[in-house]
């Protein structure tokens, strides 16, 4: 009788533990793929934050080159009247 209420509770007991673990491993399987998705999305962000950069210095090197062209044209207009008059003055009779 004792021995037929021993194996009756290891029976309850080892059911009760594989009821008890079965979430557990259906939860830790939703988090698994729960992390894989963040680590997607993570990667997602990742590449779009790295493409905003290189166009950001693209637009940044555009910039500096648009500024040189600036400088250059601005240093033309200023030389031009500069080496007319001093044609016009080589040109005057002496």
């Amino acid at each position: 009788m004792i021995r037929s209420l021993l194996v009756a509770s290891a029976a309850v007991a080892a059911l009760s533990i594989a009821a008890c673990s079965k979430p557990a491993e259906q939860a830790n399987d939703a988090a698994a793929d729960a992390n894989a998705a963040a680590a997607d999305a993570n990667s997602a962000a990742m590449d779009a934050s790295s493409t905003a950069m290189n166009a950001a210095a693209d637009a940044n090197a555009a910039a500096v080159d648009a500024n040189g062209a600036a400088t250059d044209a601005a240093a033309t207009a200023e030389a031009a009247p500069a080496d007319a008059a001093a044609d016009a003055n080589a040109a005057a009779p002496k």
